[in-house]
């Protein structure tokens, strides 16, 4: 789950990680409300779940309160195109108007869990090359990331924040050190204590003060520990999200929306990957990956036809069961009952393999639906891919 940057912010302060002063504002006058009361040079910020704000005309700075006031009124409502949102942007419902800061020096610091199976621990990653895209010094000049292992079963310990400042060029000054040591600290803690899947600060600033400071912040959370953490299941913004990736989250399934003109319901992440390769093969584009689970109810495949159907490039499906834990009889019924509730209106194959293989098919041919039954799974990806040409 992503969050938006200012929620970031919130979350650092509570962690004793230093932010710009600032506040968020959806209207114009709440922006020149906050610019004034900061009473100094400010910067307006869309707040939207992309990077490339500022190139997209997404970040603007205001000297006095009525320049913020423009400002917000500027970015408010727009359709914001970022190289991250896709060419259809994403509409900017909100702005943080902050203080901007006296820039010496630009870094960068973030945070992931490595998952190599001789490593299975959070690492910081640091550059000097902060302000830009890390993967992008990734590519160019892989020399200046540095990487620091936290071991799991010692935790953070001063000795990761030394590292981090002396990568950093900051190690022989024992104030920056020390500044750094206590932001990573922070971080780590932050990382943990609330199932973080990604922390970053790009840039954290080194100020023309003497002070370090995140001027800019992304944190992303583990969906599968959001049930620990309401405060932070609270803050997901569904506006951010693809429309019917949210309807099949509360409908129970798993589904990616995709560019292609074929819907897929499997059952089981491996079959569909599976199936959206040979569909590929065939040569066409798969609408979406969606994965109804082993223990699937007819009303959760008719809710799953309704969120396949609701896609206007859809124009056939593939329905690709093995029936394990879900029977194919159950399947069947499933089946039966959506398509009888859901009007589809596109050509359907279906391919159902497992277990009462036979009792599902003939439930099938019975119901007197129109659909094409194939025995393969190569069979099934060239059929619906041949009816819909």
């Amino acid at each position: 789950m992503k969050i938006h940057e200012y929620q970031a912010k919130n979350l650092l302060r509570a962690y004793n990680v230093p932010v710009p002063k600032g506040d968020v504002a959806d209207t114009p006058e709440k922006a020149r409300e906050i610019a004034a009361s900061l009473g100094k040079t400010c910067i307006v910020k869309a707040q939207i779940h992309a990077g490339g704000r500022g190139k997209g005309g997404g970040v603007k700075v205001a000297k006095t309160p009525d320049e913020a006031y423009n400002a917000a009124k500027a970015i408010l409502g727009m359709q914001l195109v970022t190289h991250q949102t896709g060419p259809e942007g994403k509409k900017v419902l909100k702005v943080l108007v902050e203080e901007t800061s006296n820039i010496k020096k630009e870094l960068y610091l973030g945070m992931v869990v490595d998952r190599a199976r001789d490593r299975e621990c959070v690492v910081f990653m640091a550059s000097e090359a902060g302000g830009m895209e890390i993967e992008e010094v990734a590519k160019a000049t892989p020399e200046k990331i540095i990487k620091c292992m936290v071991p799991p079963v010692v935790g953070f310990s001063p000795f990761e924040g030394r590292k981090l400042a002396f990568g950093l060029g900051l190690g022989t000054d024992k104030a920056l050190n020390a500044q750094l040591t206590n932001i990573a600290k922070g971080l780590y803690q932050l990382f943990v204590e609330k199932d973080a899947s990604l922390v970053e600060i790009n840039p954290l600033v080194l100020t023309a003060e003497g002070d370090l400071m995140a001027v800019d912040a992304k944190i992303n959370f583990d969906d599968d520990g959001l049930f620990r953490h309401p405060d932070i299941k609270d803050l997901r913004d569904e506006n951010e999200e693809e429309p019917l990736e949210v309807l099949a989250k509360n409908a129970g399934v798993n589904y990616i929306k995709l560019d292609g003109n074929i819907a897929c319901m499997v059952n089981g992440a491996g079959l569909a990957m599976t199936t959206m390769d040979l569909i590929k093969m065939a040569g066409g584009e798969p609408a979406n990956f969606l994965d109804v689970g082993g223990g699937a109810n007819p009303d959760q495949i008719e809710k799953a036809f309704r969120i396949l159907t609701a896609d206007p490039n859809v124009q056939g499906i593939l329905v690709n069961i093995f029936g394990g834990i879900l029977r194919c009889d159950r399947v069947a019924n499933g089946l039966i009952q959506a398509a009888k509730n859901v009007d589809i209106k596109v050509p359907m194959v279906i391919r159902l393999q497992g277990t009462n293989v036979e009792e599902g098919r003939r439930l099938l041919k019975e119901s007197g639906l129109k659909f094409t039954v194939a025995d393969g799974l190569y069979e099934a990806a060239e059929k619906i891919v041949s009816l819909i040409k």
